[in-house]
């Protein structure tokens, strides 16, 4: 049987009694929710219910919405993909803040408008990432990391993102590969040299193959996942 989505192994008490009570829908409990938000960026624990549940407030609330929990939330979000807790965020967002920055941003002249918001960048910002992931482009990932000063801006608030992000990443490849190129892997990761052997060694417990290979092969151990397995058809084809 499953793990309940609305399960938390490290959520407080007083969160638990606030989304199994009435207290949920009270706009009084939004700072509350902030300050878990807040706490789970600090200690690397992760509630996607209620993350939800904070993000309902601001759509019944729409005055009390603040952007940093928000971003912060699309982001941890991300860190427990292929899970599809962050379109479940997305979804819950103001229609004006998925619309993507409009050209008035270019002519200060203009009126602003809704998509034109720092918000509304944020999360176009965070969707690109979140597409690239779905889409296992896991080099283009880090190369689109790196190459914008609002993406370190949004990942400042979550402690071990890309390290979580990694773990990830390389969850997903155990489950489908068996042996993985050293160089693609690198690229996958967004790492190379003695920080990739750490991670692939003592993180991952992969083997590395020097011999093989221009740069060498990446060898995965058999899981449950990953192991080949054949399959018997049996028909039975009965004549009157």
């Amino acid at each position: 049987m499953g793990i309940a989505f609305d399960y938390a192994p490290e959520r407080p008490e007083h969160i638990d009694a606030i989304l199994n009570g009435l207290d949920r829908y009270n706009p009084e409990t939004t700072t509350v929710f902030q300050d878990y938000v807040t706490q789970q960026c600090e200690d690397r624990s992760y509630d996607c219910y209620a993350n939800l549940a904070l993000l309902k407030l601001y759509q019944f609330n729409p005055h009390l919405l603040r952007d940093e929990p928000v971003t912060n939330i699309l982001t941890k979000s991300l860190t427990v993909f292929p899970s599809p807790d962050f379109s479940l965020c997305l979804h819950l967002l103001p229609s004006y803040i998925l619309s993507p920055p409009s050209s008035s941003t270019n002519n200060p002249s203009s009126n602003p408008t809704p998509g034109d918001a720092p918000l509304s960048e944020a999360v176009q910002k965070l969707t690109t990432l979140n597409n690239l992931l779905s889409g296992a482009k896991y080099r283009e990932f880090w190369q689109t990391l790196d190459k914008d000063d609002l993406y370190a801006d949004l990942i400042a608030d979550v402690g071990g993102f890309e390290e979580l992000m990694r773990v990830r990443i390389a969850v997903t490849v155990g489950q489908s590969c068996r042996e993985v190129e050293r160089g693609v892997l690198e690229g996958w990761l967004g790492l190379s040299g003695p920080p990739f052997e750490h991670f692939v060694r003592e993180v991952c417990g992969w083997g590395v193959d020097d011999t093989r290979g221009a740069k060498g092969m990446v060898v995965i151990p058999i899981n449950k996942e990953n192991e080949a397995k054949g399959t018997v058809v049996k028909e039975e084809v009965k004549f009157e």
